[in-house]
């Protein structure tokens, strides 16, 4: 992996390593909560900034992507982690623990793609107009309070920047290629599934569907709650995910 290829991140803590892997348009602030408390109780939590924008434009898709964490987990030694995937994140954490068994002791998965969920399409429309953004930005959650003006802003920009707007496309357009529905049967390892019961973007179907392929999987739900439920709803997740954890004895 060369200089150019290295992913940023941030690591905090010592102990069992806690990966913390984002969504499209996600970063560090989603997994505040996460980042925070776990540290403290005796956890290495790990966040990695997917390079979405820095790749080739030819090799903007999710197994790429996956490839680019493995190398990362690699490259800073670390082995039998906990990933913890959100959205684009999830599907990531699956495809690596398909393929490299040694680096994953669990996964857990919340608001995940993989099976389904809703498409761009084949572009942005009406990117230019903000109050669209706005609106399709407090759908990702079910208190659209939470879609704050920094975070709309935030989105607004990505998709009226062309370069950033067209790799998303590119990202989402292989996520729903890459179905993993005959996958999943093969990963033995545990998974908590943690979703919100309001997840317009990955129903709570998709949840369901998981639960019921995935061997060794538990399923929890949250209610009043959308696609994104550590950054909606973190007290509620933050005590799943501890709890499931000390199963393990960390």
């Amino acid at each position: 992996m060369d200089k150019k290829n290295i992913i940023n991140h941030i690591i905090k803590g010592e102990g069992h390593p806690l990966v913390l892997l984002h969504g499209l348009m996600g970063g560090l602030s989603n997994f505040k909560s996460i980042f925070d408390f776990f540290p403290k109780k005796g956890y290495k939590v790990i966040m990695p900034y997917l390079p979405i924008y820095n790749m080739p434009l030819f090799s903007t898709n999710i197994s790429t992507l996956s490839e680019y964490i493995i190398k990362f987990l690699l490259r800073i030694n670390i082995k039998n982690a906990t990933l913890i995937g959100n959205s684009l994140g999830g599907h990531i954490a699956l495809i690596i623990a398909k393929t490299k068994l040694d680096l994953v002791h669990s996964v857990v998965l919340t608001g995940s793609s993989g099976l389904f969920e809703k498409s761009f399409g084949d572009a942005f429309p009406k990117r230019e107009n903000y109050e669209y953004i706005k609106k399709k930005s407090q759908e990702v959650f079910y208190n659209p309070k939470m879609a704050t003006k920094e975070l709309v802003d935030e989105i607004f920009n990505i998709v009226n920047d062309k370069k950033k707007s067209i790799k998303i496309l590119y990202l989402a357009k292989s996520a729903m290629k890459y179905n993993m529905s005959k996958d999943l049967s093969k990963i033995y390892k545990p998974v908590c599934i943690i979703w919100g019961k309001q997840d317009n973007v990955t129903p709570p179907d998709v949840a369901l569907s998981f639960h019921k392929l995935l061997p060794n999987s538990e399923l929890h739900w949250i209610d009043k709650c959308g696609h994104v439920p550590m950054m909606e709803s973190p007290i509620k997740f933050r005590k799943i995910l501890e709890k499931w954890l000390s199963r393990f004895h960390y």
